[in-house]
């Protein structure tokens, strides 16, 4: 028979054990000199915030003295009248006037734009028809594929004078072939249009293959998808080409046409070798002179820092300016875009 025992009166309550502690996290185990984790926490701290920043800070420190201190220098500059050798006079805006009242300014500005568009635009034309033949599944498509690479890995120097010997006027090739055919010969190096196409001639032989490997790239990324579904409406293949292909890689025309642009305003090499001697001054009659050769002839010829400094901030304006138009036609076409996918997504009488 079980017998209940029950407490009465006011004693003391039996003895519990005590609560157990809560088992310590890692790296909470009080430091020796009684301040806890607080150093393993501040190394934790830095190594999470701060080492990014070191890991960073090499390519900012060379952008500082290889970028940002030459153009801010540069600026300095062009606002001083400075000769080799001697030293900086406060000039303000004389320089910049100067440049719009020179002839030879706006002689090479002429010179760069319209070296431009007769490089850049059968350039990237060639290259979009290069990109899409190698696009389909030809034999020995990876050998076409560097082939097309190799002008692009050629140096410029080399270049340019195997052209320079085409060009000739007195036993080049290409004069050769036109009076095989009933043409007089052409002055590639002393006449304004000749010299500038033969310019041009040289630089799209040297980006063409290498931007229709920039739109083979863009091209392979597209759906075969679309290939198909214009096949099956009986779409030929310049119908998909125009149709299909070029909607798809907009994005990468656009950008390939900023960067030919940004390559031309900054033509130096090719001018200056085709012209020999007189390649600096862009010819005997400065008919192929551009920016960057008027820059080095005012800077390092003439001896005129302050005049070529102004002329380096001019490029630079008109880089932010080709910059600018890329930035604002690429949201117009995201936007368009956009705007026409939430126009599909609607519902129809919504």
């Amino acid at each position: 028979m079980a017998t209940s025992i029950r407490v009465t009166g006011g004693g003391p309550p039996p003895p519990t054990e005590p609560p157990s502690a809560p088992p310590s996290a890692p790296g909470s185990r009080k430091h020796p000199s009684g301040r806890g984790g607080g150093l393993r926490s501040v190394l934790y701290r830095l190594d999470l915030k701060a080492i990014p920043y070191v890991f960073i800070a090499p390519f900012f420190l060379t952008f500082a003295a290889f970028g940002l201190f030459p153009l801010i220098y540069t600026g300095w500059l062009s606002l001083h009248r400075v000769e080799l050798g001697g030293s900086a006079q406060w000039k303000g805006l004389e320089n910049y006037g100067s440049l719009a009242t020179s002839e030879f300014f706006w002689n090479a500005l002429g010179n760069t734009f319209t070296i431009g568009v007769i490089s850049t635009v059968p350039q990237l034309l060639m290259a979009l028809g290069l990109a899409h033949l190698l696009n389909y599944k030809l034999r020995g498509r990876g050998f076409f594929r560097v082939a097309v690479l190799a002008p692009y890995a050629t140096s410029i120097a080399a270049a340019t004078l195997v052209f320079a010997q085409l060009f000739n006027t007195d036993y080049g090739l290409i004069n050769t072939v036109l009076g095989w055919s009933g043409f007089e010969p052409v002055a590639w190096e002393s006449s304004k249009w000749p010299s500038q196409i033969a310019i041009s001639t040289i630089v799209t032989w040297r980006w063409t293959g290498y931007n229709a490997l920039i739109y083979l790239a863009a091209m392979q990324a597209v759906p075969q998808d679309l290939y198909e579904a214009a096949a099956l409406d009986g779409a030929s293949r310049w119908r998909q080409f125009l149709s299909v292909t070029i909607p798809s890689i907009r994005p990468t025309i656009l950008f390939t046409i900023i960067v030919s642009t940004i390559g031309a305003t900054q033509l130096f090499g090719e001018p200056m070798l085709f012209g020999g001697s007189v390649g600096i001054s862009g010819g005997s009659g400065n008919q192929f002179q551009t920016l960057s050769l008027l820059m080095y002839e005012k800077g390092w010829v003439t001896g005129a820092l302050g005049q070529a400094s102004a002329i380096a901030w001019v490029m630079l304006l008109l880089l932010l300016l080709i910059g600018g138009v890329h930035t604002t036609i690429s949201r117009s076409n995201r936007s368009n875009r956009s705007n026409g996918s939430n126009r599909k997504r609607k519902k129809p009488g919504s």
